[in-house]
């Protein structure tokens, strides 16, 4: 579970084996052998079971991509850890399990979790990055490349809990390993946040919904200006306030759309007349 630190392979770092190993010592593996006896229930080998065992069981099934088994290891381990750093890890473990089964409900419950209860933990850093990345979309999946859907036509409230996780790590902790990683998706997240607004924007300016258009584009403009949709963004600014026969405004956003895109090819605002107007 080693990071891909390409920005779309979506793939987290997993945890420090260091961490792993500071768990292992400050966590003596007990001298309770495991109970052998045939009528012996799993839950009460489970029991009886170090939960080092556990945890070192729980990792080779989730390196053989056994992560069912792995989970409910896991899951048993925290509960039985309670309050240990063995049972933090087990925590963070289980996020990035869920996460990697494609579980995002439980992945975020479960990172969420985390971060409520161990504000100061040295890992707070990595479960930042790891809930930036379970809401991080940069796959459309079959169905959205079967339609040609772009990401930027999706709904982005997860784009943007997985903006603010990153903005929180990249603030919080700048030196962490994590941060260039998460810095490089907050761009890709802005972009792709920014383009949504435009494409909304267009769908108000083909509804004729012109104050809707505006407002959109206007919000887009504030909120991104430094982003490759700000152009269009503008254009559709100065062709619903001329629509709305605010030419004050209109003026204002071309002159701003020129100034500051003079090469852009939505420079140009062909301003069409409606077929209803003599003047």
């Amino acid at each position: 579970m080693y990071c891909d630190q390409a920005l779309h392979s979506a793939q987290p770092m997993t945890f420090s084996i260091a961490f792993r190993r500071l768990a292992t010592l400050l966590a003596p593996i007990s001298l309770a052998a495991v109970l052998a006896a045939c009528g012996t229930s799993q839950a009460e080998k489970d029991n009886a079971t170090p939960v080092e065992k556990l945890y070192a069981d729980a990792m080779d099934d989730a390196e053989s991509a056994n992560y069912d088994k792995a989970i409910k290891s896991l899951d048993r381990i925290e509960g039985r850890a309670a309050g240990s750093i063995l049972a933090q890890q087990a925590q963070l473990e289980l996020a990035y399990l869920y996460w990697k089964t494609a579980d995002k409900v439980q992945a975020l419950a479960t990172i969420d979790r985390f971060i409520k209860l161990h504000p100061s933990s040295p890992a707070l850093d990595y479960a930042l990055y790891l809930r930036g990345v379970i809401n991080f979309n940069d796959d459309l999946g079959f169905l959205g490349n079967l339609s040609g859907q772009n990401l930027s036509e999706r709904d982005q409230a997860a784009a943007r809990e997985s903006y603010q996780s990153f903005k929180q790590l990249s603030e919080q902790f700048p030196d962490s390993k994590y941060t260039p990683d998460a810095r490089m998706r907050m761009n890709f997240t802005v972009n792709m946040l920014a383009e949504y607004e435009v494409h909304v924007a267009n769908y108000y300016i083909r509804r004729q919904a012109y104050v809707a258009a505006a407002n959109r584009a206007k919000e887009s403009v504030l909120e991104f200006p430094q982003t490759a949709s700000t152009a269009e963004a503008l254009s559709i600014m100065v062709l619903a306030y001329d629509r709305l026969g605010l030419t004050q405004l209109r003026d204002d956003a071309q002159r701003v759309l020129d100034k500051n895109f003079p090469n852009s090819k939505f420079a140009d605002v062909t301003i069409k007349k409606a077929w209803w107007r003599l003047w």
